[in-house]
């Protein structure tokens, strides 16, 4: 792609556009919100389905966080977002497999959870409460994803960690949907 397609690829997607200013928080919300209601499903294939969509997106709200970070010099952020988007991509393409045989995949992706949560907390772009919860939620992903690379037979649902640990995901995603949506209001 020339310098020239680039530019016209950023010009008609720019973040002051109000429609792509609400995408992201509103992705980031269906993720967080459909994200807990899997967790909690009466049925493998309805779990299956709301995670689904719940990754989807998540993907695309991190690849348009990633642009919009990008484009106002916040590359560490813009960074983080799009480890966030490749690791969501893992735990996407376990979310319609038997719990029992992602653990790999699973690993992979929480661990790159892990790292993004960090990344983006680690400059003062986010409020504090919403990098302090993040923080704690990398740190409660790292300890999942390190039982997983040592072969601990965990899963998706498994107690008390990686189970309690989503809640402090979805509140970091609530948050970051909330500073990412007040320019608009």
């Amino acid at each position: 792609m020339s310098a020239s397609d680039w530019a016209a690829v950023k010009g008609a997607i720019k973040m002051n556009d109000p429609h792509r200013q609400i995408a992201a928080p509103c992705g980031l919300v269906v993720g967080a919100i459909l994200g807990i209601a899997g967790t909690f499903a009466p049925s493998t294939s309805l779990r299956g389905l709301l995670w689904g969509i719940d990754g989807v997106a998540l993907v695309v709200a991190g690849a348009l966080l990633t642009i919009y970070h990008f484009d106002r010099k916040n590359n560490l952020v813009a960074a983080g977002f799009l480890v966030f988007l490749a690791g969501q991509t893992l735990v996407l393409s376990t979310a319609a497999t038997p719990l029992d045989s992602a653990g790999p995949v699973f690993a992979a992706g929480v661990s790159l959870w892990a790292a993004s949560l960090v990344v983006i907390s680690v400059p003062a772009v986010m409020p504090l409460w919403v990098r302090v919860v993040a923080s704690i939620a990398a740190v409660l992903f790292s300890v999942v994803a390190v039982q997983l690379f040592q072969g601990q037979p965990l899963d998706a649902l498994s107690r008390p960690l990686p189970f309690f640990a989503y809640p402090l995901l979805a509140a970091t995603m609530f948050g970051w949907a909330w500073a990412h949506y007040r320019p608009v209001v």
